[in-house]
This record gives structure tokens, C-alpha cells and sequence, in this order.
């Protein structure tokens, strides 16, 4: 039986999206991941080697490895190819979001409650559009973050509006590594073990 959270991970919306071209990638881009199974977590057009088309995807259960980047790039190469958004020769990278991810869906946020982020907002949260500190809480609306570093007069903790958010990011702790590794490890089990039950069927 599928994960339901799984089931939902696919159709979850992105909160942080992309503008001008790089949001033209990523409408040709993210239903072709959905087709086969992955989740756009961002596309970048960076001028490096000439010019690099750099997309970060990840199964519906959070995993990603070096078979899952080929998948990515056969399957979209050739819809590219076709839509020919890059008036330019442009080399494709395909990579995991990595242990210190850029945090875009809701369910980023629950899955790595306890941890150290840092994020900026488009608007003025509390006389401020920049913040780290620890995700402690999350809901339908936002988060809570527990400051690491405040000024006189603010508070510990502050509620960030999902609408608000700009950027956010996990930041690189031992915890962290600990933590993505014990859940990378937890997935392909269960995807070995869902892998064994379909072929007893």
C-alpha cells in the first residue's frame, strides 16, 4: 500500500517559486517529474560552463540518488529538445536537493521540524526579513522559528506566514546529517520492502 503523505507530496504546491525564465523551466519541467514519480524542488539557469541548466528533484518520498538523476534527465531532455526554451547551447545538471535543502513545500517544514534554517521574507515579519533559528512548530499557515540570535526587545520565537516567505534554507548541523541520513536510510527500506511485497503479488 502507498504512503498517503506520498500521495500528497506529489500534487503539494511549491511555496517558493520561480520568475522570468527560470519559471518557464519549471512549467515544461515539474509535470514531466510528477509523471515518473519526482518532485520539482527548483530549477536554476546559471551562467557556469558556458551556461547550466541546474534542476534539484527528489522522489515523492525524499530520497534522491545518481539512478534518480539519470531518470530525471532522460525524461526531461527530450520534452526540452522540443519546447527549446534556451535560445543558447546549455549544459543540464540534475542533482538532489542535498542535506542542507532549499525548503519549498509545507511538508518540508513539518519533516524537518527541530532543525536550524535560515530564510528571508518579501515582507517585514516582526521589523525583520531575515531569520535563523530552529523550526519548532508548523501549520497550515506557517511556522514557528526559535531564534538563535535576538536583539533587545524581540522575542524568542516568531510565527513566519508561509505567504511571507522568500527564501529558506536548512543549515549544515552533525544533527542534521544524522537526521537526512536515518531518513534516506528509513526510505529505501520501505521501498525495498513495497519492492518485494509487488513481486509476491
Amino acid at each position: 500500500m502507498s504512503d498517503p503523505t506520498n500521495a500528497n507530496n506529489e500534487l503539494e504546491p511549491r511555496l517558493i517559486i520561480e520568475t522570468g525564465l527560470d519559471q518557464r523551466l519549471a512549467d515544461i519541467i515539474e509535470p514531466v517529474l510528477v509523471d515518473i514519480g519526482y518532485r520539482l524542488v527548483r530549477v536554476r539557469m546559471l551562467n557556469q560552463n558556458g551556461a547550466t541548466m541546474q534542476i534539484m528533484a527528489e522522489r515523492n518520498d525524499g530520497t534522491m540518488d545518481v539512478e534518480g538523476c539519470e531518470e530525471v534527465s532522460v525524461a526531461v531532455s527530450p520534452v526540452l529538445d522540443v519546447e527549446d526554451p534556451i535560445d543558447k547551447e546549455y549544459h543540464l545538471e540534475v542533482s538532489s536537493p542535498g542535506i542542507d535543502r532549499p525548503m519549498v513545500r509545507k511538508s518540508d517544514f513539518v519533516r524537518w521540524t527541530g532543525h536550524l534554517l535560515k530564510c528571508e521574507t518579501s515582507i517585514m515579519v516582526g521589523n525583520r526579513k531575515r531569520f535563523r533559528g530552529k523550526i519548532v512548530a508548523t501549520d497550515e499557515n506557517g511556522f514557528t522559528l526559535e531564534r538563535d540570535q535576538v536583539s533587545e526587545g524581540e522575542e524568542q520565537n516568531i510565527v513566519i506566514p508561509f505567504t511571507a516567505l522568500a527564501d529558506a534554507k536548512l543549515i549544515l548541523t552533525d544533527d542534521l546529517i544524522r537526521d537526512a541520513l536515518r531518513a534516506d536510510k528509513l526510505a529505501k527500506a520501505e521501498a525495498a520492502n513495497q519492492n518485494d511485497a509487488e513481486d509476491q503479488e
